[in-house]
Formats: C-alpha cells, sequence, structure tokens
C-alpha cells in the first residue's frame, strides 16, 4: 500500500537519494537536466509515493520549458524513479497516470519527455509528437517523445529547440 503526496521541501534529501539509487552516476550530466537548472519544478506534479515503512518508495518531478522562438509552454516529465525493491509492483504507472491528470487540470496541454517509447507509449506518448523537438545535446532524438493532454492537436506546429523555462510560470 502507497500513500501518494505532494513532495514538501523537507522530502528533497530522500527524494534525491531515490534518485541517485536508480540512475547511473553522472545523471545530473544529462542534457534534460540543463533545462532544469536554475529552474523551479512544478510543486503541484511533484509527487511521492511512501510505503508502509513511511519511506520513499516512488517520486516524479514535471518541470516547465519551452518550444522554440515563440517560446510555447511545455511540461517536461522527469525524472520518475522506484526504488528497486518496489519495481514490479505498478507504482511508476500510479505515479506517471495521477500526475498526468493533474496536469491537465492544471491546464496544461502538452507534456514531452525523453525516454523508452516501448513502456512511455502505454501512457500515450510517442515519437510523432515529439519527432519536432530539439532537445540540447547529446539526446538520442528516437527517445524524444510528446503527449497532448485534453487538447486535440495540441502539438501540432510545435517544433524547435527545448529552452529552459524563462519568465513567469503558466500553463499552455
Amino acid at each position: 500500500m502507497f500513500r501518494l503526496m505532494r513532495e514538501r521541501p523537507q522530502d528533497e534529501a530522500e527524494v534525491e537519494w531515490l534518485y541517485d539509487t536508480c540512475f547511473a552516476p553522472g545523471r545530473t550530466a544529462l542534457s534534460s537536466y540543463r533545462l532544469r537548472e536554475g529552474v523551479a519544478p512544478i510543486p503541484e506534479l511533484c509527487v511521492l509515493a511512501r510505503d508502509e515503512y513511511d519511506a520513499v518508495a516512488g517520486a516524479i518531478r514535471y518541470w516547465p520549458v519551452q518550444i522554440g522562438p515563440a517560446r510555447i509552454p511545455c511540461l517536461l516529465l522527469g525524472p520518475v524513479a522506484v526504488h528497486p525493491t518496489r519495481q514490479g509492483e505498478g507504482l511508476a504507472a500510479l505515479l506517471i497516470g495521477r500526475t498526468l491528470e493533474t496536469a491537465g487540470e492544471l491546464g496544461w496541454t502538452r507534456v514531452a519527455l525523453v525516454g523508452d517509447e516501448p513502456y512511455y507509449r502505454r501512457f500515450g506518448f510517442n515519437r510523432e509528437m515529439g519527432a519536432g523537438l530539439v532537445f540540447p545535446p547529446p539526446t538520442n532524438p528516437a527517445r524524444v517523445l510528446g503527449r497532448e493532454l485534453q487538447v486535440p492537436g495540441a502539438w501540432v506546429g510545435v517544433a524547435g529547440e527545448v529552452q529552459r523555462w524563462e519568465g513567469e510560470v503558466r500553463p499552455g
């Protein structure tokens, strides 16, 4: 049994420990981390799961980014992680599903990520929607995925360089 809750400032060290445990050393050198530097994540979409022992068993975060010269707003999903001893219990799917629903309710219309399409396809992500996005190098373009939230056609005409968010955060 897991309790889902918004991440609080006092949870940060435990969540970072989870990310360090689940990902290879040097994870912060990945291109997506350059998009996060100096930008706060979206608090309503930073969710963690505590297990029956009150330990963080899983966590997910989203960050605002902007696309192309028009600075089109978009969410960047990630990282999402589940403690190795709790993998295979559907926790990542629960975190992703719940937060995508919340993102739509908050007025966000598109989400991008860098990940494995066979895994993320079940959540509605695909390469076609991410095809026009250019992430900072080194990023494998075949791993850039996108998904619309509650607005059909939200990715139509959206293409260009994915950039760190600047200014006031507003859904789009």
